[in-house]
């Protein structure tokens, strides 16, 4: 059996409005592809979709990515996404280089896509016009991604400790490389004992965040 996936639903929504795009004079590019997935600028970034120009691919198709993290309700999600779609199908429609100009205004607002062109919105009619195509799609394979809880907070990154130890007698103490490399190896507190051995290649990982000095 067949798996649906987010980008088949995605393009099953992209075909739906390529009608509304040929009767605005617009006609969609034939190479376009569209994903759920993290713009350039990643998770921190603020763009909610991004389209790439067809020259940045290896194979001239245009890609349009729309972030996963959105917090939209999951019944107007759908929506919401194909509203995300349609405004960057229209950068592929029009051409990058015309950015969210006159030419981009005219598709826009004749889909239905309201507000300011940077940040598009969809309106009723918008909204009316997608309602059959969204059910022609089918349910959105797609939940919202969390990017804000602590599982996925990279960890900070723990310092090296290097273990030195006197060959004396033993003791053993641990010091950061930056101190070696600065003032050499610690002395033994026993007296006459004199500087300590490090190896290099003995580490522990210490709680303490790396300032990579």
């Amino acid at each position: 059996m067949e798996q649906d996936n987010r980008e088949s639903w995605l393009n099953r929504v992209a075909v739906g409005m390529t009608p509304l795009f040929e009767t605005l004079g617009a006609p969609l590019p034939s190479r376009v592809r569209v994903a759920i997935g993290f713009t350039s600028r990643g998770a921190k970034g603020k763009a909610i979709g991004e389209c790439w120009d067809n020259r940045c691919s290896g194979d001239g198709h245009f890609e349009i990515f729309i972030r996963p993290d959105l917090a939209h309700a999951a019944d107007a999600m759908p929506a919401q996404i194909a509203a995300i779609l349609a405004h960057e199908l229209v950068h592929a429609a029009v051409g990058i280089a015309a950015g969210h100009g006159k030419a981009f205004k005219r598709v826009a607002i004749g889909l239905g896509l309201v507000g300011p062109m940077r940040a598009t919105t969809p309106g009723d009619v918008f909204l009316a016009t997608i309602a059959p195509i969204l059910a022609a799609a089918g349910s959105l394979p797609h939940a919202r991604l969390d990017t804000g809880g602590e599982t996925t907070q990279p960890k900070k990154q723990a310092a090296r400790l290097l273990k030195c130890e006197c060959e004396a007698c033993g003791y053993t103490v641990r010091t950061a490389r930056k101190w070696l490399e600065l003032v050499g190896a610690p002395l033994c507190p026993v007296e006459d004992h004199g500087p300590m051995r490090h190896d290099p290649f003995n580490g522990d990982e210490d709680s303490e965040p790396n300032d990579n000095s």
